[in-house]
């Protein structure tokens, strides 16, 4: 027996080759019952709905294939496995209706493809799958802004380059990410309307002779937009690499604020304190509170980013045409890396509601740091009118004598700052000794940044403000979303139901 034999004897000589199934047939039904059979009978009872409109087939065989799309068990199909009589789901169906409806089941096919249906299915499944992440980040920016809120006089030192640079608050930094994540909802907002087009009616690629209404389609199936040209409906997987491109930048960063919290929960930055339930003990030191919710975070965010990253690989080079077969592939990754986006927003959103800040032990390392020196040599620039570069020039050497002293910024006396003023530009200074502490004061620092986007607390109240206004916008645009797709089920099974009861 040659090799080829050999590989038919143990494959079998007709499709679908036992490997090819194990490979990827059977996986490809598994997600296709999980994820894709709701969307496929939504698409047969539109498109039973609109051929009748279209007087493409009479009222009683329209009856008779609602009565089989009725009786159809979804449930009985989720629980069935791969068994190669069929080459997908949608063959599996189609027999079936045909099993209950007889060969008038088969006019449901008129007008449209595999292709067609196939990319309005993905869509219809993504959309959904958008929308629940939405969801997660709007809940988790209101965290964001409620945390905020309780923080906008909490002083701390803000880093540069892993260094202390300038004294900020708390609410300040948590608004940045929370400004962050509504860019990042802005671009799933985008992925969404992209997404939310309807293919149906391209068919195999030319749309069809019979005189079907592809806008129709769309509205019944709470699509807001056409994919207008048939070639672009059935070719253009942009949609998908949309959705992919901005959950890997939502992660990303997402993931940087994860990265600066887990860090700043060690004994030695000692900012905040995880609350129990999303901390883990050590199982011989005694001592140990693991942030592990962050830690997780970390990883899970890399691992949403990753496979948002194999979306688009797995794109690149792919022909300008029909893919379904290879979209089977690519879609399980765009699902997985946004329900890992949508948890690890939930998760976020309780590890911040609930930790605790040091907020004295902040103040205290503020009110000690030479990140305060910045407004030492704006002061000079107004109390002795003196340029920038040459107070700069002044304040360096009283943060270097002070150094060497051992002293903290706090600690700075009038004559160390005339000593140094004296060294620069040969005279002491006009400012005074309640100036200079004034100048040091981390609190006073915030307080004087009030141009907009600054760390004053009013300034930061106001932005936050605004910010929950346009949350409260997202969450209707929300709200309208989900409500646009619910009814337009419920109305496809309302026909449905009561063409099955018609004699």
């Amino acid at each position: 027996m040659d090799y080829r034999e050999r590989i038919f004897q143990r494959e079998g000589a007709r499709f679908p080759g036992k490997t090819y199934a194990e490979a990827v047939l059977e996986p490809a039904f598994a997600e296709a019952k999980t994820h894709l059979l709701t969307p496929m009978m939504a698409i047969n009872k539109a498109h039973l709905i609109m051929l009748r409109e279209q007087e493409l087939i009479t009222e009683d065989e329209a009856k008779a294939i609602a009565r089989a799309l009725t009786a159809i068990d979804l449930d009985e199909l989720r629980r069935s496995s791969y068994t190669g009589q069929f080459e997908d789901l949608f063959f599996q169906v189609e027999s079936r209706l045909l099993e209950l409806a007889g060969d008038v089941a088969g006019n449901l096919h008129l007008a449209r493809s595999r292709n067609d249906m196939g990319v309005t299915i993905y869509r219809m499944v993504l959309r959904e799958k958008l929308l629940v992440t939405l969801a997660s980040a709007l809940s988790l920016k209101e965290h964001l802004l409620l945390f905020a809120e309780e923080h906008t006089e909490t002083v701390m030192i803000g880093y540069t380059h892993t260094q202390q640079a300038q004294p900020t608050t708390m609410a300040h930094y948590v608004t940045a990410a929370a400004d962050s994540l509504s860019r990042d909802i802005r671009r799933l907002i985008s992925a969404y309307r992209i997404c939310n087009c309807s293919p149906m009616g391209a068919a195999a690629l030319t749309t069809s002779g019979f005189p079907i209404s592809r806008e129709r389609m769309r509205q019944l199936l709470a699509f807001d937009e056409l994919v207008e040209n048939s070639y672009d409906a059935i070719g253009g997987a942009d949609y998908l690499g949309e959705t992919a491109a901005a959950v890997q930048v939502a992660a990303i960063n997402l993931g940087r604020t994860v990265q600066d919290m887990l860090q700043w929960c060690t004994q030695e930055f000692d900012v905040l304190k995880v609350a129990d339930p999303y901390v883990q003990i050590s199982s011989i030191m005694p001592q140990k509170r693991n942030p592990v919710s962050f830690e997780h975070m970390r990883s899970l965010l890399s691992s949403s980013a990753g496979s948002a990253a194999v979306v688009l690989t797995m794109m690149h080079n792919t022909p300008f045409g029909d893919i379904v077969d290879t979209e089977d592939d690519m879609q399980p990754y765009a699902w997985r890396s946004l329900a890992v986006l949508e948890q690890m927003y939930r998760l976020m959103a309780c590890v911040v509601g609930t930790m605790e800040v040091n907020k004295e032990g902040l103040l205290a390392r503020a009110k000690g740091s030479f990140a305060t020196v910045t407004e030492l040599a704006d002061t000079l620039v107004r109390t002795d009118r003196l340029s920038f570069r040459t107070s700069h020039h002044i304040v360096s050497r009283v943060v270097k004598e002070a150094a060497a002293q051992g002293l903290r910024a706090d600690e700075i006396s009038l004559d160390l700052v005339n000593r140094a003023a004296r060294e620069v530009i040969g005279r002491t200074l006009a400012i005074t000794a309640e100036q200079l502490r004034q100048a040091l004061d981390p609190v006073h620092f915030v307080a004087v940044r009030k141009l907009p986007g600054g760390p004053n607390a009013e300034e930061m109240k106001r932005m936050i403000g605004e910010r929950r206004q346009s949350l409260q916008a997202e969450m209707a645009w929300l709200k309208q979303a989900r409500e646009a797709c619910d009814q337009a089920m419920r109305h496809l099974d309302q026909v449905m139901a009561e063409w099955s009861e018609r004699k």
